[in-house]
């Protein structure tokens, strides 16, 4: 599986520096920048140490979503309060779901925020499953660096795995559904429902491959037998 670590905006190239050398020693080898050149700067390399080849390679873009463009299941980190998502995966809590994803998922991809203020709401909707590390209530932060080597540690194992072997129809799988569902919540004109399109937005990537499958299923079933909009009723 591919795994593109993705840093949105970050400040100090010494967090870049110490994101890169946590992705080496722990088997990951692709970073994206977003909206920032700190790792362009002497900072980054002097606190990457051995991984300088990982700041040489990292590929920048303007937005987020361009960053994704290639990505087909994102985990994105934040540090709001899990009363708002209820469906929210620890560090611990990822691997067992990636493991399920690789066989039927070409590529995913992990993304950090700002440093003073994380990702933005309309960021958050870019992902697929959102994540968090616990920490005790009078010390809630860790650094970037701390944070993507927490992340990488625990994902390493998912490096050591041979490459599956996976159809384009699989790997389009999930964002498909993603597709049908808006398209069948506009249908039925319950699309502007936010409580209903938060559940979605984060329930919908904790769904394993054969769950996908059986929504999709059910979603054909309700299409054909929804009445046309279009038809005139009163004849």
């Amino acid at each position: 599986m591919r795994f593109p670590i993705i840093l949105v905006s970050p400040a100090r190239a010494e967090n870049v520096g110490a994101a890169a050398r946590a992705m080496k020693t722990m088997g990951f080898t692709e970073l994206r920048i977003v909206d920032s050149e700190a790792h362009r700067k002497p900072e980054a390399r002097w606190v990457a140490h051995g991984a300088g080849d990982i700041l040489d390679n990292a590929r920048h873009f303007t937005t987020l979503a361009e960053a994704l463009h290639d990505v087909n299941f994102t985990l994105a980190t934040t540090a709001r309060s899990r009363a708002k998502f209820h469906y929210y995966a620890t560090p611990q809590q990822l691997l067992p779901l990636l493991e399920e994803k690789r066989e039927w998922v070409g590529s995913a991809a992990l993304v950090f925020g700002r440093e003073d203020s994380g990702l933005t709401n309309e960021e958050l909707e870019l992902a697929d499953v959102l994540t968090g590390v616990p920490m005790v209530a009078d010390y809630p932060s860790l650094n970037l660096g701390q944070a993507v080597m927490v992340y990488c540690y625990q994902l390493s194992a998912l490096m050591q795995l041979p490459e599956p072997v996976k159809q384009e129809a699989d790997v389009q799988q999930l964002s498909a559904l993603r597709q049908r569902i808006s398209a069948l919540t506009t249908r039925l004109d319950v699309a502007d429902d936010q409580k209903m399109a938060d559940w979605l937005q984060q329930r919908l990537g904790l769904l394993t491959q054969r769950d996908t499958a059986m929504l999709h299923r059910l979603l054909h079933d309700i299409e054909i037998n929804l009445p046309d909009k279009n038809t005139d009723n009163s004849r």
